[in-house]
């Protein structure tokens, strides 16, 4: 009889209990914001299971902590506290990640990307390879066909192009570089910032038509979007770092802040240059995604970036020349240059889900920089020869007639740059189709004011620029002008107005047992170019490009591609203006018929994961508008009188040549040549014939918290260019080889991998001391040449312009 008594008490206290109830619901995606059908949901003995629309009702008890769990075959398993009160109803949408943990680059598992001719880079290497700019062209620099001789800059050429002729995206949204830099030390920071990104994709060559209209390359960030609290903070000698991330509102609201200062006067000061010099760079950027439903978020990026460069030169001391021809050039500078660059920009972007196969994107965008370049640098300088006879008792020392010369270079160049930008983009997707499509309207419009001269003096006599009045003094007197070796003098206001189409169809399929993937899509780009006048002029492009990918059903792992098509680059301001500085606005879009084959083959080696990537190109241009390069400044000729070629091949093997780390070994052929007006053909500016790089990672085994980062490379030399006002067919020297090691230590308190049990820790997620040492050999490498003029003989010496030399750096890594 008690039994029974018993018993029927505890049911009614249980029927009590759990009449006191809540409700939770929502909708569970995945890492791409797709629904997924079949997760359990479960609550002691409550339970449910998601809809095909991800969506979920789970009735739970109020008013005590209790822990739901949601779990699916594919994905991690994922647990969360409430303490709901009775009779309320709470809306969570969780994320779920798949089972499968992200592997290191050299093993992605993303068999889409690979057969897109994607590479996908692990976030993490461009955070820690040492390199004197760091960040995520670090990482790109170390990849075949990837190339840039100055340490100083962020910029590179891929696969014969320059700097122009690469697509950068952030978030799906097109980035842009300063207009009036002229060397990689005034350059300061990249726009992306390396803490604050979720993936990293690229490609050198043979993109898809959804990306845009460039003739090189493509690199795709995505910035990350929060889960948690989280923050970090680097510092160096060479500046310092800080990013925060959290959620706010239930989830709804995810916010990630980043900020960069860096001051890079220690290399500056480390080069043959002697120098006072003041370079600060600063950039906060904001990065905010807010989920109005399942269906529909918005994202906010914001970025401002102000770059002040102070530049005061005192004297230099090259000595330059061969061993049998020795030559040293001395200079005494008076004068300082002031540049700023102020850059604001920011986007919106909404995204919809219309039902699992539609997905649409809006995009608003709009860019902002005002850029200043004031210089007035005086330059006196002697050219001297040494008596280099071993027999003589007078080797070593000065034996030439003193070659005086003075150089002035001023400039007042002002930039005033502001795009907006309307990008609206779907994709359907049903099955193994999948159709891509957007359209797209741009407005640019560039207000400049540019006053720069050069004035030459050799001896006390004036140089005129080539084609001006002879002068034969002191033997005829001279009653011309004196005039500037070099002058522009220009102001321009002009607009140009952009419409973009674009469509894609890709599929994967198989043939018999083999897997297959392939892409069709097609451009058309029309832009009118305007003067303040309103004189316009219309142009417009199409191209249409493929891909095709197999992975046979072989024992061995590989995996062959072929792509290409039409890649056209209708001009963009820089390559409008001509070297005086002048509009053209007939200026046609540089224009490309590409061809990429590649083959991936993955295998193992020691019993660790290695794969060795190998691709093939060739590009025939047309409409070519050549170009000189000095430094990082970039001088259109603004014609289409040229025609090109850029063949190569390239090779990167990568895994794990020490057991738990990646690293990696690129080597690239390339041969690139121009004819300009049938002239014939010579090299183009960026013909760098081979390549050869390294980025390796170790670690003491007795101590693995010492971690080592060694960055390798080795490029032959470019052309060296010609002098201002010289036919460049006479100058076809090259520049010397370009080589350089980075190398970090670095000793790891704590990270993810190795949780301190020590209590002074235990407030860091990661913390971490390392000594840099940059250009560890101390090697002299040059990015261009000075030329200065023989007064005797009328002849041109190539004077190198040293980049830096070694430098040591201490940095502190922290993560809560």
């Amino acid at each position: 009889m008690l039994r029974k008594f018993a018993f029927i008490l505890f049911l009614i206290t249980s029927t009590f209990i759990y009449a006191q109830t809540a409700t939770v619901k929502g909708v569970v995606n995945n890492e791409f914001k797709t629904p997924i059908e079949g997760v359990a949901i479960t609550c002691a003995q409550y339970g449910a299971e998601t809809n095909q629309k991800g969506e979920y009702i789970l009735t739970i008890p109020a008013g005590i902590d209790i822990i739901i769990t949601y779990s699916h075959v594919t994905y991690k398993t994922f647990e969360k506290k409430f303490n709901i009160p009775k009779n309320k109803t709470l809306n969570y949408s969780p994320t779920l990640t798949v089972k499968v943990e992200e592997m290191e680059e050299v093993i992605v598992k993303n068999e889409t990307k690979e057969a897109q001719g994607i590479l996908k880079i692990d976030p993490a290497d461009a955070v820690k390879i040492t390199s004197a700019k760091g960040g995520v062209e670090t990482v790109l620099l170390a990849l075949p066909g990837v190339n840039n001789n100055n340490e100083l800059s962020t910029q590179y050429n891929v696969r014969g192009g320059n700097f122009d002729e690469n697509l950068v995206y952030v978030n799906g949204i097109e980035v842009y570089r300063p207009f009036l830099i002229n060397s990689g030390q005034q350059e300061g920071l990249s726009f992306v910032n390396e803490n604050l990104v979720q993936n990293i994709n690229f490609s050198a060559g043979g993109f898809q038509a959804k990306y845009g209209d460039k003739l090189s390359s493509v690199l795709d960030i995505t910035y990350r979007t929060p889960k948690e609290f989280a923050a970090g903070v680097n510092a160096s000698l060479m500046g310092a770092k800080a990013n925060v991330e959290g959620t706010l509102f239930n989830n709804k609201l995810s916010a990630l802040l980043g900020a960069r200062y860096q001051n890079n006067s220690m290399f500056i000061n480390s080069k043959d240059i002697e120098t006072n010099t003041k370079p600060n760079f600063t950039d906060v950027q904001l990065f905010l995604s807010y989920f109005l439903n399942s269906k529909f978020k918005i994202d906010f990026l914001g970025v401002y970036s102000l770059n002040n460069y102070n530049y005061t030169p005192i004297s230099r001391k090259t000595n330059f020349g061969t061993l049998t021809d020795p030559k040293e050039l001395i200079v005494f500078y008076d004068g300082q240059e002031k540049d700023s660059f102020e850059t604001l920009f920011g986007a919106v972007n909404g995204t919809y889900t219309v039902n699992e196969n539609l997905h649409l994107g809006l995009t608003l965008s709009s860019f902002h920089t005002i850029e200043q370049e004031r210089y007035d640098i005086l330059a006196n300088y002697n050219l001297s020869e040494f008596d280099s006879d071993f027999n003589s008792k007078d080797i070593g020392n000065d034996n030439s007639s003193p070659q005086f010369g003075t150089q002035l270079d001023h400039a007042r160049n002002n930039l005033d740059a502001l795009i907006g930008a309307v990008d609206f983009k779907g994709t359907y997707k049903k099955n193994k189709h999948q159709v891509d499509f957007g359209i797209k309207y741009k407005h640019e419009n560039f207000r400049d004011q540019l006053k720069e001269y050069e004035v030459l003096d050799s001896i006390g006599y004036n140089v005129r620029p080539l084609g001006n009045i002879s002068n034969n003094e002191p033997y005829q007197p001279y009653d011309g002008a004196i005039v500037p070796f070099n002058y522009i003098n220009a102001k321009n206001n002009i607009s140009i107005n952009r419409f973009v189409l674009f469509a894609q169809y890709s599929k994967n399929s198989f043939i018999n047992s083999h897997k297959i993937w392939y892409n069709l899509g097609g451009r058309a780009h029309y832009w009118t170019v305007s003067d303040v006048n309103n004189k316009n002029v219309n142009q417009a492009t199409y191209s249409l490009r493929g891909q095709f990918a197999i992975k046979p059903d072989w024992d061995n792992d590989m995996l062959f591609r072929i792509s290409g098509g039409m890649y056209n680059q209708p001009p963009f301001y820089d390559e409008l203006r001509n070297p005086k500085g002048e509009i053209i606005p007939t200026v046609k879009a540089q224009k490309s018929l590409q061809a990429v084959i590649g083959n991936e083959f993955s295998f193992d080696l020691w019993n660790r994961p290695f794969k060795l990537i190998s691709e093939a190109y060739y590009k025939h241009l047309t409409d070519v508008n050549i170009y000189t390069v000095d430094n990082v400044k970039i001088t259109y000729l603004a014609n289409n009188n040229a025609v090109a070629y850029a063949a190569g091949l390239d090779f990167r093997l990568n895994g794990e040549f020490v057991p738990g780390t990646d690293s990696w070994i690129s080597i690239g052929f390339l041969k690139t040549e121009e004819n300009y007006d049938n002239l014939g053909y010579i090299a183009r500016p960026t013909d760098q014939r081979f390549k050869f790089a390294m980025l390796f990672q170790d670690y003491i085994p007795n101590i693995p918290s010492v971690k080592m980062y060694l960055n390798l490379v080795y490029n032959t030399g470019v052309p060296g260019g010609s002098p201002a006002n010289t036919n460049p067919y006479n100058y076809q020297n090259r520049l010397n080889d370009y080589k350089r090691a980075d190398i970090g230590i670095t000793y790891v308190f704590t990270d993810a991998k190795n949780v301190s049990q020590k209590t002074w820790l235990k407030g860091f997620k990661e913390l971490a001391f390392g000594v840099e040492i940059f250009n560890l050999f101390d090697i002299q490498n040059s990015i261009t040449n000075t030329w200065v003029r023989d007064v005797y003989s009328k002849e041109y010496y190539a004077i190198p312009n040293y980049m830096t030399s070694r430098v040591f750096n201490l940095k502190l890594d922290m993560k809560f």
